[in-house]
């Protein structure tokens, strides 16, 4: 199998719905794929709707243009939990979440797919925000470009804890320990145009741990 973690094997996450919950956390995707014989990775947007990952982006550009035609493709999201930091330069590291998703990506053509899509994209991102906006008009259909990407072949990998010294370094008088890193949302800014709307409830209680 592409996926099988082949350092550090012991950081693999096993569980499916682990798996997943590191999607349903996460905001940006890094997406890799060769371009006339030139390596690219870009972030976008995604969202998974049950066992698909759907990419967002405009439909004449370089990652819609490509991917909706290649043969595989190479996706990671990312989420950053500490900083680690060891006695000794060469073990400092970090705590993280990350999923790797291999496979044929596939262009939507088809209208309701491609609406729930956006439906999806915009859950996936602000739960509750799907029933307060506008739809996509067919003119906004037609120059977005959604790719789908089956979630049959992904694997996760996490570390956490705290630093691994070495027992010759345990003795050193350096700080050790970790740095948490935590994702956090301000206050919402509404537009001048909309100071007398009240803040919807789904963005008071913004949270992604919770999404």
């Amino acid at each position: 199998m592409r996926t099988k973690l082949r350092r550090h094997p012991e950081r693999r996450v096993a569980e499916r719905d682990d798996i997943l919950a590191i999607l349903n956390e996460g905001l940006v995707a890094h997406v890799g794929f060769i371009d006339d014989g030139v390596p690219f990775v870009i972030p976008t947007m995604y969202a998974r709707d049950g066992n698909v990952l759907y990419l967002h982006g405009a439909a004449s550009g370089r990652l819609m243009s490509v991917t909706g035609s290649a043969d595989q493709i190479c996706v990671t999201v990312t989420l950053l939990d500490g900083i680690v930091l060891a006695r000794s330069a060469f073990n400092h590291s970090m705590n993280y979440r990350s999923v790797i998703v291999l496979g044929n990506p596939r262009r939507v053509t088809d209208e309701e797919e491609k609406r729930r899509a956006f439906t999806a994209l915009i859950e996936h991102v602000v739960p509750g925000r799907g029933e307060d906006t506008r739809g996509a008009s067919a003119t906004e259909l037609e120059i977005t470009g959604i790719i789908a990407l089956d979630l049959s072949e992904c694997s996760a990998k996490q570390r956490t804890g705290p630093p691994k010294d070495t027992k010759a370094d345990e003795s050193l008088q350096y700080w050790a320990g970790v740095l948490p890193i935590e994702m956090t949302f301000g206050q919402p800014l509404p537009d001048e145009r909309a100071v007398e709307i009240p803040v919807p409830d789904y963005l008071r209680k913004y949270d992604r741990k919770r999404t």
